[in-house]
C-alpha cells in the first residue's frame, strides 16, 4: 500500500492543489493529512473542503484548535494569534464543524500519527535529537509520522540511516537524525523513526517548495517530494485579507 503523508496546510490553497496534482500523478491509494488545515492563509474553506474530500485521515493541529476556541491564541505569534481570530471569524460553518470532529493523534496500518509527537499531540516542535529520543522512548509503534514543525525531517534509533545523519551524543544507542531534501529516500525496515513530511503551505526549511511524502507501507520505504506552486497566487489573499503582511512574504522564502 501506497500513502501520500502530507501536513500543515494552513490554508494555502494554490500549494494544496499543486500538491494533490503531485499525489495524482504518483501510485498512492490513500492521502493521511497530520493536522493544521487552517490558520496563517486566507483560503480555510476551500481547504477544508478538499482535505475532507480527499483526505482518509486528517488529524486535528494546533492552528486547527485555536479556530475552534478550543486553544488559548495566547501563547501564538502576535501574526498566528490574528491569522486565527480572522479564520474564525471569516470561514464557514462546515469547516469548523469539519475540523472540530479530528483528533490530534491517531494510528493506521501500525504507523503512529501525531500532529506534533507522540508525548504532546498537539505543542512540541520535534527538531533535535535529544527531543527525538524521549518521544521513542513512549511511542507504541515503530514508526511514527508527525508535522507541526513545517520542516522535512526524520530522526530514527537504529536502521540504515542516509550519510549526513546526525547523532545524539548519549550512552544509550544511538538516535540520529536529519533534514530531508527533495527526492531524498528512508528505508524504514528496521529500526524506530520519527518522520517529518514537511509542511505543504508553509515551509520553515529554507525551501518555498510545498512539500509532501511517499510512504510505501509493505516495503517500509518513504520518499520526500517538493512541488512548485504559484506563490504569488497565496500571498494575495492574505494581503486582501488584511492579514499581517509577513505571512505573504514569508512564503517566498520558506521561513
Amino acid at each position: 500500500m501506497r500513502v501520500a503523508v502530507i501536513s500543515d496546510i494552513h490554508a494555502n490553497l494554490p500549494a494544496f492543489e499543486a500538491v494533490l496534482e503531485a499525489i495524482d500523478g504518483s501510485s498512492a491509494e490513500e492521502i493521511w493529512c497530520l493536522g493544521d488545515v487552517v490558520g496563517y492563509g486566507a483560503q480555510p474553506d476551500e481547504c477544508a473542503d478538499l482535505a475532507r474530500e480527499r483526505c482518509s485521515i486528517t488529524l486535528v493541529g494546533n492552528h486547527d484548535l485555536a479556530v475552534l476556541g478550543e486553544l488559548d491564541v495566547s501563547a501564538f505569534s502576535s501574526a498566528a494569534a490574528e491569522a486565527a481570530r480572522w479564520t474564525a471569524e471569516n470561514c464557514e460553518e462546515r469547516t469548523t464543524e469539519f475540523i472540530g470532529a479530528l483528533k490530534p493523534a491517531g494510528e493506521r496500518e501500525e504507523i503512529g500519527l501525531f500532529h506534533a509527537s507522540p508525548r504532546d499531540p498537539v505543542w512540541e516542535y520535534v527538531l533535535s535529537v535529544d527531543q527525538a529520543e524521549d518521544c521513542m522512548d513512549i511511542q507504541e509503534r515503530r514508526i511514527g509520522l508527525i508535522g507541526h514543525s513545517h520542516v522535512a525531517l526524520f530522526f530514527a534509533r537504529g536502521g540504515n540511516l542516509p550519510n549526513g545523519a546526525i547523532g545524539a551524543g548519549r550512552n544509550r544507542e544511538s538516535v540520529r537524525g536529519a533534514q530531508a531534501p527533495d527526492q531524498a529516500r528512508l528505508d524504514l525496515s528496521e529500526g524506530t523513526w520519527l518522520v517529518n513530511p514537511g509542511s505543504v503551505g508553509q515551509p520553515r526549511d529554507g525551501d518555498p517548495r510545498a512539500a509532501w511524502l511517499e510512504l510505501e507501507i509493505e516495503e517500509a520505504e518513504a520518499v520526500y517530494h517538493r512541488v512548485e506552486y504559484d506563490i504569488d497566487a497565496a500571498a494575495r489573499p492574505i494581503v486582501e485579507a488584511g492579514l499581517p503582511k509577513h505571512l505573504a512574504d514569508r512564503l517566498f522564502v520558506g521561513h
